[in-house]
């Protein structure tokens, strides 16, 4: 990403709050120490957050939290810095986390009544059309939000190497994107099969993988906003330190240093 994209005052707080959003984002591991009763390998990440289980108020509002902090820091990364040294690439990506942001924090005010991966009775419902309009709220919203998210990934990871300098982003993005590509096609192909009644194909392991990446690159991406904000700074410095220099120094000097 360019220098001046982003100003460096509000580089910190945008990365604080990315970095924020991103651990958020991952408050469905703790069903590793929680009993949940959900079978992580087969069901949807959101079937935590249904309506009808005991920790689904915990995970609607880390949900929650999650969309509102990244929209936070996708904002002002698209309206502060110099827009005019902004490229296409950045652009589009911090539109994308923002829209990203949006939609989880929405997805998160439409719960499943149910959860239809580990409840036969739900499935069939489901299948009936007689759930609530959340059910299909829900999967409209979810559909946005990885959109934005794959967006945002792809957009600014290229925008990263496009740059002359190396950032942590530019080394470890293109490997994000190639995992977080290969995990989305595994979960569609598994929500597809569940959807036809050919099993689930582990689309709870695939899901998980899946936004799990997603917080790994959020990751990165904050803290790449904050090395960012370091270079620029120390450039001004060395900047600084040159013109007080030039101006301490006598005047035949200043003429022999540039020729």
């Amino acid at each position: 990403m360019s220098q001046r994209a982003l100003s460096p005052r509000a580089a910190r707080p945008v990365a604080l709050l990315i970095a924020l959003g991103a651990v958020a984002y991952t408050a469905w591991v703790l069903e590793v120490v929680v009993a949940t009763g959900l079978n992580p390998v087969q069901t949807y990440v959101s079937e935590l957050a249904a309506a009808d289980q005991p920790l689904g108020g915990l995970f609607r509002a880390a949900d929650l939290a999650a969309g509102l902090l990244v929209l936070a820091g996708a904002l002002p990364a698209l309206w502060s810095g110099e827009r005019s040294r902004r490229t296409v690439w950045e652009v589009v990506g911090w539109s994308g986390l923002a829209l990203f942001g949006a939609a989880t924090a929405v997805d998160s005010r439409l719960p499943l009544s149910c959860t239809p991966t580990a409840d036969p009775v739900c499935a069939a419902r489901e299948t009936a059309g007689l759930v609530p309009a959340t059910h299909t709220a829900h999967a409209v919203s979810s559909a946005l939000a990885m959109t934005g998210a794959l967006v945002g990934i792809v957009a600014l990871t290229v925008a990263a190497r496009r740059c002359a300098r190396p950032s942590p982003l530019a080394r470890v993005g293109p490997a994000l994107v190639a995992l977080e590509l290969a995990a989305t096609v595994w979960t569609l192909a598994a929500v597809a099969a569940f959807e036809a009644g050919r099993g689930t194909w582990a689309l709870g392991a695939g899901q998980r993988l899946q936004v799990l990446l997603v917080a790994g690159w959020l990751g990165v991406l904050a803290l790449t906003v904050v090395r960012e904000r370091t270079v620029v700074r120390e450039r001004a410095a060395v900047r600084e330190q040159t013109v007080v220099h030039e101006r301490k120094a006598p005047v035949h000097e200043r003429k022999d240093s540039r020729g």
